[in-house]
């Protein structure tokens, strides 16, 4: 006959290596696996995004799209979905400050001495 601790320290020991294989199945399909999120071998950058969306009524949506730094914008959700504009440049990013910018500053004030009041005669 088994002892129950023997039998319990089995089952125990058992979970806990098919916990070990779960975790370590997991580790390697998000490291190299095809999935959407980024991982140690991933370092592809992503060539489409939607960059702004608009409603327009209750089926249609303004949509503009980038593609390899290009934009395009277009109408969806109607009976036909359209480009209403083509091989639109995106805006410059703003230039970082250069070390001439002056910042304007304000002349010194002493605070005001209440402790001299006088009496104002009439």
């Amino acid at each position: 006959m088994v002892d129950l601790d023997t039998l319990l320290l089995a089952v125990a020991a058992g979970l806990f290596v098919i916990a070990l294989l779960a975790l370590l199945f997991w580790a390697f399909k998000a490291f190299f696996g095809r999935s959407s999120s980024p991982g140690f071998l991933k370092t592809r950058d992503r060539r489409l995004a939607v960059i702004e969306t608009a409603t327009i009524d209750a089926q249609r949506k303004l949509v503009l799209l980038r593609r390899d730094e290009v934009e395009h914008l277009m109408v969806i959700g109607g009976p036909v979905d359209m480009v209403i504009e083509s091989g639109i440049r995106p805006r410059p990013h703003l230039q970082p400050l250069r070390d001439e910018v002056i910042v304007a500053t304000n002349e010194f004030r002493p605070a005001p001495d209440f402790s001299k009041t006088g009496s104002v005669s009439g």
